[in-house]
């Protein structure tokens, strides 16, 4: 009898991990020191050669729409660039990642990011499925699920620059910011989720609400414009998806809304500020059919639309007239997976809606902003892969306001080590 109670003793200590998993609920402990984290680093270095030159690059622009969305500009005091910002070699980043269950009812995830510009937390934030009832809440700094790419990190993108629509309304970072995220998961035979979001609304290129100051401009009335109390910025969302077979098709659509407060006030001409409320509407297909394991043909497409209502302050005209925007854009790519070493694809980029009225006044701004990427890509293993890409970029223009065309050739390479969450569809 005693080598039956022995051999039962056994076979749950080796089912359970350790003998505390034959103690009632009520008397067992838990063991932090378990919960070892999941570190990953990711290097993302590139060579670039543009055909126009680095000074002339930074200060191209889309009229009407954003500034400095190519090169390095500055910013108050510091400087910043985007990936791939000069011609030659760029250190784009290298990424640490950080990741662990806390305990039964918490997970927290850290995302930091090296530049030689400096280091920032891109993301860290906990989260809980203990709800249930298929409900997940999330709180700290994250990427916002608004639309489809914008919840994925650099290194997932099939692309080595973020689409012209997504950068010119939302900047490098896209909607990144501190706040939180409640999720909800329909018992459906299909895939169905929504979600909403409650930000901070500090975005560069769209969102804001911290107070500027504007007292060093002579001939200004007021030494600041006011903000507004944050958070400010409200997200939400629906996406569901299907099989059908060998093919997955998603889908979803996006609306985010906030206060507006964008600083140029640091620019080197005309300096303003435009402060409003800011609307952005979204919608995203998707279809991933796979041929066989490894091969697979993907096309993704996302519609952004957005609305700027305010008044702009130029600061050395003192001219502030009542500015309303309505600008919408796209971007569609198709990417074959030939097999685990290879991958090609191409994307369409444009702007094609670029309403600006001041006092009424239609400002006949172009709207004709286009750009043509293609890229072939060689992965040694999972955790390394070398992309070739061509950029045909029709969409800049000069402070003359004539456009100038833009070819580039990139050679990017993404390198991974550690332990790394896999991405999701």
């Amino acid at each position: 009898m005693k080598k039956i109670l022995l051999a039962s003793t056994l076979c749950a200590v080796l089912v359970y991990g350790d003998a505390a998993a034959l103690l009632p609920v009520e008397k067992r402990t838990f063991d932090q020191s378990k919960y070892i984290p999941d570190i990953s680093a990711i290097l993302d270095f590139s060579y670039v050669n543009n055909s126009v030159k680095d000074d002339e690059i930074a200060h191209l622009e889309l009229p009407g729409v954003a500034h400095g969305l190519l090169g390095e500009h500055s910013h108050g005091d510091s400087n910043h660039a985007t990936y791939n910002a000069k011609n030659g070699f760029n250190l784009n980043y290298a990424e640490v990642v950080l990741s662990s269950s806390v305990d039964p009812f918490l997970s927290m995830d850290a995302v930091f990011h090296f530049s030689e510009h400096g280091v920032e937390v891109e993301e860290a934030y906990f989260t809980t499925t203990a709800l249930g009832h298929g409900i997940r809440a999330r709180g700290g700094k994250l990427n916002s699920n608004f639309g489809y790419l914008n919840a994925q990190h650099h290194h997932y993108w099939d692309f080595g620059d973020m689409p012209l629509v997504y950068e010119a309304f939302l900047g490098m970072h896209g909607i990144n910011e501190l706040g939180g995220q409640i999720q909800w998961t329909a018992p459906t035979p299909f895939y169905l989720m929504a979600g909403f979001e409650v930000l901070q609304g500090t975005n560069e290129q769209m969102f804001g609400n911290e107070s500027v100051d504007i007292e060093e401009f002579s001939g200004v009335e007021e030494d600041k414009i006011k903000g507004t109390s944050a958070p400010s910025l409200y997200v939400g969302y629906v996406k569901a998806s299907h099989d059908i077979g060998d093919t997955t098709i998603a889908g979803g659509v996006s609306y985010a809304q906030g206060d507006s407060m964008i600083d140029h006030s640091d620019d080197h001409e005309g300096p303003h500020v435009f402060n409003g409320d800011a609307k952005l509407y979204g919608a995203d297909f998707v279809v991933l059919h796979s041929l066989d394991s490894y091969s697979s043909i993907k096309w993704q497409s996302e519609w952004l639309g957005r609305e700027l209502d305010g008044i702009q302050y130029n600061l050395e005209t003192f001219i502030n007239p009542n500015m309303n925007k309505k600008q919408s854009g796209l971007y569609s790519q198709l990417i074959y997976t030939h097999d685990k070493n290879w991958k090609m694809g191409v994307r369409y980029d444009t702007i094609y809606k670029n309403d600006v009225v001041a006092n009424g006044v239609n400002k006949n701004m172009t709207d004709d902003f286009n750009k043509y990427s293609a890229m072939v890509e060689y992965h040694t293993s999972e955790f390394a892969r070398f992309r070739l890409q061509y950029n045909r970029n029709e969409a800049m223009y000069n402070e003359d306001g004539n456009r100038v065309d833009i070819d580039t050739i990139m050679l990017q390479a993404n390198i991974s080590i550690g332990a790394h969450a896999a991405h999701s569809f």
